[in-house]
């Protein structure tokens, strides 16, 4: 986990944390800071906080916020996404259709665990593109679209497919017509 303050030295904390939110790393983050208005406490959550800590704060609460924060991040660590025969093990990186493993790329895997996480909402096209850039090379909303191709194959006949919402993005779902037979 993360313990981060709004004040640092360089970076806000705020973008620091919407930069690893976009890269979709999913460490729990505590926002420790002075700051104590409603107001920050939402945006704040809003960028991807999962707890808000003001100060003063008594080192016993910090204490027990931090195990909590571990606790959940553990049991969603230990979480299996599932969306018709496909499903996700989130812990170990692995995909599989059916009883057969599916063989992913890094940035396959990412892209799909965003789509799989969001059902049944439409993920953005930029966003699969932020989250899929590191920190010294983009990747272009183009690149995107070769990856989400990609899945297609990999996911053809299976059932599920990746729908794309013109102008906006992509979005899982379960292909009615084409779902195997049980």
């Amino acid at each position: 986990m993360a313990i981060v303050d709004i004040g640092l030295p360089g970076i806000d904390g705020l973008e620091l944390i919407r930069r690893v939110r976009r890269r979709g790393v999913l460490t729990p983050v505590l926002i420790l800071t002075a700051r104590d208005g409603l107001d920050d406490r939402v945006v704040g959550l809003d960028v991807g906080g999962d707890d808000y800590l003001v100060k003063p704060f008594l080192l016993p609460e910090l204490l027990a916020r931090v195990r909590a924060l571990i606790r959940r991040s553990r049991a969603a660590a230990s979480l299996v996404l599932a969306v018709g025969p496909l499903s996700l093990d989130v812990q170990r990186h692995s995909a599989m259709l059916g009883a057969v493993a599916l063989e992913l790329t890094g940035r396959e895997w990412n892209v799909l665990e965003q789509l799989v996480i969001a059902v049944p909402r439409v993920v953005a096209k930029q966003k699969l593109a932020d989250s899929l850039s590191q920190w010294d090379k983009e990747i272009t909303p183009n690149a995107v679209e070769i990856y989400v191709s990609r899945l297609r194959t990999k996911l053809a006949g299976s059932g599920v497919g990746i729908r794309t919402v013109r102008g906006i993005g992509y979005r899982v779902e379960v292909e009615a017509g084409d779902a195997p037979a049980p």
